[in-house]
């Protein structure tokens, strides 16, 4: 893990990224540049970032009030760069962060404008405004020792632990009933259960005309076999809901980043994926041969300080927990297969061995994980 390869995150160039935005702002700003562009060395899969600064003449021209200098722009994924996620709807991420700004007082950067024609840059985009601060490392993972969360304190983990439950409890309970309705999956059945055949119809557009995995259709099937009774009322679900799609002041989240797997549906999506993810770091940091940090980020901790915050004791957790790493399962299959493509691995004969995660989904299908 240490010495493989990233995966390319794009097949766009960025001088030529710069160029077509220099010409989209002017037509928007006359006169505004786009300077000191940057694409950050955590880039993404899925959407792209591209970090500017926001030129403008003096005086400045007409326009929105009290621009930001410092700007972020989120762009589709490359259909050529073998994209993770079949369709990116960036007016759907850009009306999400809207709705949760205008509800809550979970700290999401302001949105400035939204492009839905790809001409301009060669798919959709919006352009919001850049908040300073530190996020958790994902390579190498902040439970690897050498970075700035794992050198802290474990009072300042536990403040950071704490801040974070704070954003997931607030988003749902702030949100109001019926607003993120427009969230729901298609078809008929449960927001959950509409959640759930989403994510078969992604695994089977992931596993279109290559191997199938054996592992993930098994907890395809444990879900089946383990349906919640009883889901609980639908609320607004961030989606991919953890520690490194935040940027925190110190320990204290300043904007909560990555909205484009938000959904309609039960508040445990975004309690078990928030538990499973951390879990997924500090698995893979043990079986390296370090003991990175058991005692951050525990399931039984979040769901305490999470039902003190709520009065929603949450349920079925094991389940959700599961159906997180199944979901991410299907995610790094798809960028697996993503690396094969561009020559960046070779193809196992078992396909389950793509699965990072492999051995902690075996022992969640058999009931075994949370018991070890």
């Amino acid at each position: 893990m240490a010495t493989a390869p990233r995966p390319r995150t794009t097949t766009r160039d960025p001088e030529e990224l710069g160029r077509r935005l220099d010409g989209w702002l002017g037509a928007r700003l006359p006169g505004a540049r786009a300077t000191g562009i940057e694409v950050p060395s955590t880039n993404g899969m899925s959407s792209e970032t591209l970090l500017f600064r926001l030129g403008l003449p003096d005086p400045p021209p007409p326009g929105p009030a009290d621009l930001p200098a410092a700007c972020a722009l989120r762009l589709a994924a490359d259909p050529a760069a073998y994209s993770v996620f079949p369709v990116y709807d960036m007016a759907r991420q850009y009306r999400v962060m809207r709705l949760v700004a205008e509800h809550t007082d979970v700290p999401v950067p302001r949105v400035l404008w939204l492009e839905e024609d790809p001409a301009a840059l060669g798919a959709p985009f919006f352009v919001m405004e850049r908040v300073e601060g530190r996020v958790p490392p994902d390579v190498m993972p902040y439970t690897y020792e050498g970075n700035w969360l794992h050198s802290a304190s474990d009072a300042e983990r536990a403040r950071l632990q704490d801040a974070t439950v704070s954003v997931l409890a607030r988003l749902h309970d702030q949100v109001p009933a019926g607003a993120a309705d427009f969230l729901l999956g298609d078809g008929t059945g449960s927001p959950l259960w509409r959640h759930v055949a989403a994510q078969r119809a992604y695994y089977e557009w992931v596993v279109d005309g290559l191997p199938r995995s054996p592992l993930i259709e098994s907890a395809f099937a444990w879900l089946d076999a383990h349906r919640p009774a009883d889901e609980g009322p639908p609320v607004l679900c961030w989606g991919d809901a953890r520690i490194g799609n935040i940027v925190y002041d110190g320990f204290e989240p300043a904007a909560v980043l990555d909205w484009e797997m938000a959904a309609c549906g039960p508040r445990e999506l975004d309690l078990g994926w928030t538990v499973y993810l951390h879990r997924f770091f500090q698995d893979l940091t043990v079986s390296f041969g370090q003991p990175g940090l058991p005692g951050f980020l525990r399931r039984d901790h979040i769901e305490e300080r999470y039902a003190e915050l709520t009065g929603h004791a949450p349920r079925d957790m094991e389940f959700h927990t599961l159906y997180a790493a199944l979901r991410h399962a299907v995610v790094m299959l798809r960028i697996a297969y993503r690396q094969v493509h561009f020559g960046e691995a070779r193809a196992p004969e078992d396909p389950d061995a793509l699965i990072l995660h492999r051995a902690s989904l075996e022992a969640m299908v058999r009931g075994t994980y949370w018991k070890s």
